[in-house]
């Protein structure tokens, strides 16, 4: 064995980090508190799985599993494209969201630059950001959500992306399309706008956002513009790992000489492609979520808690100061929901909405909880 340290030998960005840490898996918690009959509904993952179709294309597909996929995505990204109204060139297949914004930095950004992002917003932000080098220029939110006013004046000359989430992840707060349009019209030509569109179905359904936005539809006026989607939140394919990015065509050029041979599999394209042609899925997942929203709201009224208002398939409920306890606590009640005091929420647990059944269990199991 040698006495190198093999660990130093990694970048400091890298030395740095903290890894990021998903949701806790259901075998887990069944396996470490003896626990059964898990709901989890910490990933804000979609409660109805995936689409029927979805299921029946990925079987007709298993057959060709020995083959390479398409390493350009040709039909998915055409699929795209048609349905957008953006060109072909304009789009980027990521394994996931993720990892968009994960190419998106390397490809743009060196430590000799700074990425501006939200207090509150997603985890990795500051990972990709750190990871490169760079240094993080995180700005204090507003009424837990993205402050744009504040976010361009901590623009500079060695700015070269700034990360917006709409809706925030976890906050589920949102900004209107004035609001949006009045910072990409003061922020330069130079420095890349990163609008994360995630949970972009359940805000565009959502009457509480009566102003959001459709980040594709402002790619017309702002080259400067990426806007990221994902297949993993309401079309039901987070196992898969499929997302994309729609930018000026430069962009995507820069991205695609980035982005890793056959980054999303032949099984991820496909389901990819038929579920967005499944509107009747897609309907039937946000209007579930309207519903299972609407049931926590409630709850959260009657157990006298406060709540910060979302347009996601998630909300962030205000627990006290023992959130980590009453984390704990529902875990042993086999419900797992996601604390945020790594996002600066220390008295916060977000949910993610699940089925009406699943949202009375963590609804009951709450109530237990609270009152030990």
């Amino acid at each position: 064995m040698s006495d190198c340290d093999l660990f130093a030998l990694a970048t400091k960005g890298v030395q740095a980090l903290s890894p990021y840490q998903p949701g806790k898996p259901i075998d887990e918690l069944e396996r470490e508190y003896g626990v059964s009959d898990v709901i989890k509904l910490a990933s804000n993952e979609n409660p109805l799985g995936p689409s029927a179709k979805v299921i029946t294309a990925i079987q007709h597909e298993l057959t060709e599993l020995s083959r390479y996929p398409d390493g350009n995505g040709f039909s998915l990204k055409n699929t795209l494209a048609n349905m957008h109204s953006v060109a072909i060139e304009q789009i980027t297949l990521g394994n996931g969201s993720n990892d968009i914004l994960e190419i998106l930095t390397r490809a743009f950004v060196t430590p000799e630059h700074e990425v501006v992002f939200s207090q509150h917003a997603f985890a990795v932000y500051p990972i990709v950001t750190q990871a490169v080098g760079a240094k993080a220029v995180v700005v204090p939110a507003k009424n837990w959500g993205h402050d744009l006013e504040a976010m361009q004046k901590a623009i500079t000359d060695i700015t070269r992306v700034v990360f917006i989430a709409n809706p925030n992840n976890p906050t589920g707060t949102w900004l209107d399309k004035q609001v949006l349009s009045d910072f990409l019209q003061a922020v330069p030509d130079n420095v890349l706008v990163v609008l994360d569109e995630a949970y972009f179905e359940f805000a565009h359904s959502d009457p509480l956002a009566k102003n959001y936005p459709n980040g594709i539809e402002l790619l017309s006026q702002y080259s400067n513009l990426i806007v990221t989607r994902t297949f993993s939140k309401a079309y039901g394919l987070a196992g898969l790992r499929v997302g994309y990015s729609v930018s000026d065509t430069q962009v995507a050029d820069a991205l695609n000489r980035v982005r890793q041979p056959f980054n999303v599999n032949s099984l991820a394209l496909k389901a990819a492609e038929v579920a967005l042609k499944d509107s009747g899925y897609l309907e039937a997942g946000i209007k579930l979520n309207a519903q299972g929203m609407s049931q926590l709201i409630t709850a959260f009224g009657t157990l006298n808690l406060n709540y910060i208002p979302s347009v996601a398939n998630f909300i962030c409920v205000e627990v006290g100061e023992n959130a980590m306890k009453v984390y704990d606590d529902l875990l042993y009640e086999g419900v797992i929901v996601r604390p945020v005091a790594n996002y600066e929420m220390p008295r916060y647990l977000r949910i993610t909405i699940g089925t009406e059944k699943e949202n009375e269990r963590f609804i009951n199991a709450l109530r237990k909880v609270l009152n030990q």
